[in-house]
């Protein structure tokens, strides 16, 4: 990658046959270049929306959008399926989805797409790849986009979406087959033996009977997903295991866990930039705990605690990357953010205080310690370690030298209006 690869993309302005096409569309409509921008975005769009153009134009389209599935699923998210049909010049439309409006209502949408190859964008603006398309009514009948993959979102609410389209576990008659697929997904691409499900799902039950209930609950679950659309060889039988074919699916954890490990990455190497997109992309992702409401289980007790740390760790890196940049009040938001999750995190603590010096926040600071101090001797009965103890004391002495130098100042100033005669 190039030295300057980490500078923000240039974006061009429409051209003549861009402007012309957004602007004189019934529908609501924008355009996107090759980095998610929107680039064009016309009055019916902000008549539906609320946002004018200078208040879309230059955000990332899912930032602009906030677009999500009947079930939940966002569908704007970074280098979704949609944008990838966009760049392979493949046209896509989702018949229902819902997006956000400027005043936090919801309405219900449908949208299609025109993509504009390079050649038909003009020499100035070859990277503005698609226009798109809003209409403000349900189940309209649009060709979905090519997207042979079912994609399962297992971060937050558990959902999944095959050609665009929700699946509607909600009215699946075998609930336990909602559970097969969770643990299927947490093994996803390697054999799970039938024993392990039997007795994740029917530990109560003898063998004969569970392994009945196994193979009924199984026929049931390859039938839904084959009527949703999804691939027939999704699950396959091996042997006496079952095998979720990672291949055939897209997984949000997965993708979640691959953006942090290249954040990190790029953070190791000081590029920065590039490492806060990659955080970002993956915070995108994260929209909860791992399986979130199925919060008794053990079998997937251990897999939500992993992904968990990976998220705090991302959190304290993305907040280094801003310190870097001397962006210390993002620095402070995001180590409050990974406050919220774990309040006895001590090294975000620590973090969140010196970012807080930056600023010159010392009384903040110093009110970061005693609440590090409380929430530990609480949760735990120990007192913070040396090395946080350590830079309260900094913190303290600058206070100190701070509130020592403020009446003086005072003072000096004082004897000098005097002396002026005023």
């Amino acid at each position: 990658m190039s030295e300057d690869s980490t500078a923000p993309p240039t974006r061009n302005p429409p051209g003549l046959l861009i402007s012309q096409m957004v602007a004189g569309a019934a529908d609501a409509a924008f355009a996107i270049d090759d980095h998610h921008h929107v680039v064009a975005w016309n009055r019916t769009a902000e008549q539906l929306l609320g946002y004018a153009p200078e208040e879309v134009i230059g955000l990332r389209c899912e930032e602009a959008l906030q677009a999500v599935l009947p079930g939940g699923e966002p569908l704007c998210r970074p280098n979704c399926d949609v944008f990838r049909c966009f760049r392979d010049c493949h046209p896509s439309a989702v018949p229902n989805c819902r997006v956000r409006c400027k005043d936090g209502n919801w309405i219900s949408v449908g949208y299609s797409s025109v993509v504009m190859p390079e050649q038909n964008t003009g020499p100035a603006n070859g990277s503005i790849i698609a226009v798109i398309f809003l209409r403000d009514r349900e189940n309209e009948r649009l060709q979905s986009s090519p997207n042979g993959l079912l994609q399962i979102y297992m971060l937050g609410k558990f959902g999944l979406v095959a050609s665009e389209r929700s699946l509607d576990i909600e009215k699946w008659k075998r609930r336990q087959a909602v559970t097969l697929l969770k643990f299927l997904v947490t093994h996803v691409g390697r054999p799970v033996h039938r024993e392990r499900i039997l007795d994740c799902l029917w530990p109560d039950v003898d063998e004969e009977r569970s392994w009945g209930r196994l193979k009924v609950t199984m026929y049931y679950l390859r039938t839904q997903l084959r009527a949703g659309g999804a691939d027939k060889d999704t699950i396959r039988t091996v042997g006496s295991a079952y095998l979720l074919k990672r291949d055939a699916v897209w997984v949000d954890a997965e993708n979640f866990e691959k953006l942090a490990s290249e954040g990190r990455a790029l953070q190791s190497k000081g590029r920065c930039d590039e490492a806060l997109r990659c955080f970002d992309e993956a915070l995108y992702l994260y929209r909860g705990d791992y399986l979130e409401q199925d919060v008794y289980a053990d079998w997937c007790a251990e897999e939500r605690e992993r992904l968990g740390e990976i998220y705090l760790d991302m959190l304290a890196r993305k907040a280094e990357c801003h310190a870097r940049r001397s962006e210390y009040t993002e620095a402070v938001q995001v180590c409050r953010k990974g406050l919220v999750q774990d309040p006895c995190r001590e090294s975000l603590h620590c973090s969140l205080m010196q970012y807080l010096i930056e600023l010159g926040k010392t009384d903040s600071a110093l009110a970061q310690y005693r609440q590090c101090r409380e929430v530990l001797g609480r949760e735990f009965g120990v007192e913070p370690m040396p090395e946080t103890q350590q830079i309260y004391q900094q913190i303290l002495a600058r206070h100190n030298r701070e509130s020592t130098t403020a009446p003086a100042l005072q003072l000096a100033g004082r004897s000098r209006i005097k002396a002026r005669g005023c």
